[in-house]
């Protein structure tokens, strides 16, 4: 059985940091294309980075520059680094899985985790 665990979120002021972490078990990850979407109140969810198995990775225009998509194989386990975070960055944020190469579209993706919250203050 796949599972996929998000840890990392919490509440920071504008302009801070924070790194999120999503732990996978139970597939062959180093053959996973991995990817992060998030899901505001009252919006749809969206795409925010990938990063395929080879470590090629591709980003949402807004947070290009101040987030980093980065896997450690031997760990299972992808992270998003997100800087200079702003109050529009607040969101329930998804680690999700896909065999094959990434996508944006979050309906590719077979196997999602159960999302942690980041809130940024203004």
């Amino acid at each position: 059985q796949v599972h996929l665990v998000e840890s990392g979120g919490g509440l920071v002021q504008a302009g801070g940091s924070l790194r999120l972490s999503c732990a996978a078990s139970g597939l062959p990850f180093s053959r996973y294309a991995m990817a992060w979407f998030r899901q505001a109140p009252g919006k749809e969810r969206e795409f925010v980075a990938a990063i395929n198995w080879n470590g090629s990775t591709y980003y949402k225009e807004s947070v290009k520059g101040r987030f980093t998509i980065s896997r450690d194989n031997a760990k299972n386990t992808v992270y998003l680094q997100m800087n200079s975070l702003k109050p529009e960055d607040t969101a329930v944020y998804y680690c999700a899985a896909r065999r094959t190469f990434l996508t944006p579209r979050d309906r590719d993706y077979e196997y999602w985790g159960q999302g942690t919250q980041v809130t940024v203050s203004s």
